[in-house]
């Protein structure tokens, strides 16, 4: 049963870092239908951002100082190279996001250098004592970031005049325009929330363990959580973010025991096989909206 526990919390810490990462995604497809591949590098910017700032500042000032700097970036980017592309179509958006992700790591990559960049956390792989289990702090302080942005979240869409627009312009645009709603500076706006957050999520990929030019790679492990959560829901990227890290805890911790006939690290492609069995049951993913087709 200790096993199981600490395969648990070690699924939901590392989870809650793909559910930030999957909202990232979502928050940038509800606005304008596009999946965007840029997110993997403005995480790992946002990691290295962290590292280099965390030595000066501190890491607890670092992490909202880089995130606001990549929110800069992000909004940016939605200006200059997103928004000339309105009405082409949505796989050539798709595209042109890939290519700012290729571009933007090989500017970080100068940065970060051949060696890993330790983000400068003050937990380190250090332990808690959790009703006699030894959590790791990185996991307890991953999970609370979590709700504390999920919190934020939640307040921003549901009470604030911007997030009020934001759903407005995600639901309908050209109602959104006849009432009003600038929705050209709300898909702006979601670039940069975006952005910030897949910025906060690099810092915590790389507590304990540092980052290097290959760690973008995990931001991909958002993919299979969105797809699974529903590509339009916020809540469904956390419950997908959440259960992928799950997934892929008990296959690292028990696979090789169980089920070694799957092959050594299995536990990398287990999200990717949660997709699809998910898919088979919900095409649409748990919580995503059913489409309708009128004939």
């Amino acid at each position: 049963m200790r096993d199981v526990l600490l395969t648990v919390v070690r699924g939901l810490g590392f989870g809650s870092v793909y559910a930030l990462l999957a909202v990232s995604f979502v928050i940038i497809y509800k606005s304008s239908k596009v999946v965007s591949f840029a997110q993997p590098a403005l995480m790992l910017a946002g990691a290295v951002l962290v590292s280099y700032l965390a030595g000066p500042v501190g890491f607890y000032l670092a992490v909202p100082m880089a995130a606001i700097a990549i929110a800069m970036l992000g909004w940016g980017l939605e200006r200059t190279t997103i928004r000339p592309m309105i009405g082409r179509p949505v796989f050539v958006v798709a595209i042109i996001t890939l290519g700012l992700d290729i571009a933007i790591r090989v500017v970080v990559n100068v940065f970060i250098g051949p060696d890993v960049r330790n983000v400068g956390d003050p937990w380190g792989l250090s332990t808690v004592d959790v009703l006699g289990l030894p959590v790791q702090e990185r996991y307890i302080a991953m999970a609370v970031v979590l709700l504390v942005v999920g919190a934020g979240l939640f307040a921003f869409f549901r009470y604030s005049r911007y997030g009020l627009a934001m759903r407005a312009s995600s639901l309908d645009q050209e109602t959104a325009l006849v009432q009003g709603v600038p929705v050209g500076n709300m898909t702006a706006l979601a670039w940069a929330m975006a952005a910030g957050i897949a910025a906060v999520a690099g810092a915590f990929v790389g507590a304990g363990g540092g980052v290097d030019q290959s760690t973008w790679v995990i931001a991909l492990k958002a993919l299979p959580a969105i797809i699974i959560g529903g590509l339009d829901s916020i809540g469904g990227a956390v419950v997908g973010g959440l259960l992928v890290g799950l997934v892929e805890s008990f296959f690292a911790t028990y696979q090789g025991e169980y089920l070694p006939w799957l092959g050594q690290n299995f536990s990398l492609v287990s999200p990717y096989v949660l997709l699809l069995v998910v898919l088979l049951v919900r095409p649409y993913g748990l919580f995503g909206t059913r489409e309708v087709e009128r004939v």
